[in-house]
């Protein structure tokens, strides 16, 4: 039970400006300081699109060209620090997100954003998980750290296809940073978490799916740093059986160095994640409840092995050291759905090893309101500090509301899920007012 005092909502504009004034200590000068509280403040409206004109135009109906001038210059052009706003809002939100329970994960993922054209920054035709297909769209990779109630956006940066580096012009235009160069996503990601490493946040499971664990120089690189993982795995992916791992190297000849390398032959060869699954009985599998989910408890079955990766083992003269491969196969598929590689310790109980693996699921639920209700995808520029800009203000916006959620139970929503009030006052509208660029009420079909 939660001892909590909910916080008086008629003191929410003071509690929403101390957050701003914590924020703005980074913004570098004092005249970026009241555009940087108007900008997120309108990324907290109720309203329908959380662009600069429809932000522009609730924010101060009766001037809005030049709050439109005001909010375009601090998202598109103004040189404020992505990283040291971000690095704010952490140290805020961060002590309210674990005052009663520990930080249990980093949790890396990337988001789409379906974008027409080819002048808008990093977008090219590519895989959108938004629309679950190939498509016209920019990709952003973030890594968050995650309570098993609230997570919140540490790092975010754009990916940037191979298509856009090999351009410079093209880079030129849209203000990519010179020193921008190509790099996968698990590369901008382990990139992210060297430098949540080098600035001592409080540690958590490194969480992913299988677009960024199936690279070995992804889970390698985590293992440098003495971080633990719990990652996604393609059923592709090979190992050696529990008890065993690849052949010594031979004995040493008469002449030369003594081989050091280790060795397969035909009869001594790893299997893949799927073959190993295969292998299991139906006594091998434990049914195993994570969590409450909205239409009941989230169960399924698994399996946990104790095995050696063997992604190019006879380049070395040590096997992989042993971890977890974690299998989920639900009962009514004919076979597994899932794989995932942990260096949790072996002392590790089943159920903790899938709740910690299931963690994910908190930011794909906190992304879709991040999408949905504070406008991350709602950037309309074309520019790369424009994008970063407006990303780094949203989660800002998200932070708030984490906050809030920290010092009381959620606050009544409206049938789309949005605050039915603002978080602050705003001007009164008149009664025949009508924004810049809507249909006029009196318009016929």
């Amino acid at each position: 039970m939660s001892h909590r005092q909910k916080p008086d909502p008629v003191r929410m504009p003071d509690r929403l400006q101390a957050y701003l004034d914590g924020l703005t200590q980074v913004a570098g000068h004092a005249d970026r300081v009241v555009p940087i509280e108007n900008y997120t403040k309108g990324l907290l409206l109720p309203i329908e699109r959380k662009s600069v004109e429809p932000m522009a135009a609730r924010l101060a109906p009766g001037r809005v060209r030049q709050m439109h001038q005001s909010l375009h210059h601090i998202v598109a052009e103004a040189p404020w620090s992505d990283e040291y706003l971000l690095r704010r809002v952490r140290e805020q939100v961060l002590p309210a997100m674990t005052s009663g329970e520990k930080l249990a994960a980093w949790i890396v993922d990337d988001s789409g954003f379906p974008k027409k054209g080819i002048h808008s920054v990093g977008v090219t035709r590519q895989y959108c998980g938004q629309l679950g297909k190939q498509e016209n769209c920019r990709v952003a990779v973030s890594v968050s750290l995650a309570t098993e109630q609230a997570s919140l956006p540490a790092a975010y940066r754009l990916y940037l296809p191979e298509i856009w580096t090999n351009d410079a012009e093209r880079c030129k235009q849209a203000g990519v940073p010179a020193e921008v160069r190509f790099q996968t996503k698990p590369e901008i990601a382990l990139e992210q978490i060297r430098s949540l490493v080098a600035e001592d946040v409080p540690r958590g499971v490194v969480l992913a799916d299988a677009a960024y664990g199936n690279d070995s120089h992804f889970r390698e690189g985590l293992e440098v740093l003495e971080l633990s993982y719990a990652v996604g795995i393609q059923s592709s992916t090979t190992a050696w059986p529990p008890e065993m791992k690849p052949l010594a190297p031979p004995p040493k000849g008469k002449m030369g160095r003594p081989p050091r390398l280790l060795r397969r032959d035909k009869q001594h060869q790893p299997l893949t994640a799927k073959e190993l699954a295969l292998c299991l009985g139906s006594d091998d599998l434990h049914t195993v409840t994570w969590r409450e989910g909205t239409r009941g408890r989230m169960r399924s079955r698994f399996a946990a092995l104790r095995v050696r990766v063997a992604h190019r083992d006879y380049w070395r003269s040590q096997p992989h050291p042993e971890q977890w491969l974690l299998i989920e196969w639900p009962k009514e598929e004919k076979e597994p759905t899932k794989y995932w590689l942990s260096n949790l310790p072996a002392s590790l109980l089943l159920h903790k090893l899938v709740a910690i693996a299931k963690l994910r699921w908190r930011i794909e639920r906190d992304y879709e309101e991040l999408k949905q209700e504070l406008g991350l995808g709602h950037f309309e520029g074309r520019n790369w500090r424009g994008f970063h800009h407006h990303a780094t203000l949203s989660i800002a916006a998200y932070g708030f509301l984490v906050l809030e959620r920290c010092l009381s139970p959620p606050r009544p929503v409206s049938r789309r899920g949005a605050p039915k009030t603002s978080a602050f006052p705003l001007p009164r509208l008149e009664a025949d007012y009508t924004p810049r660029g809507a249909a006029h009420k009196n318009r016929k079909a």
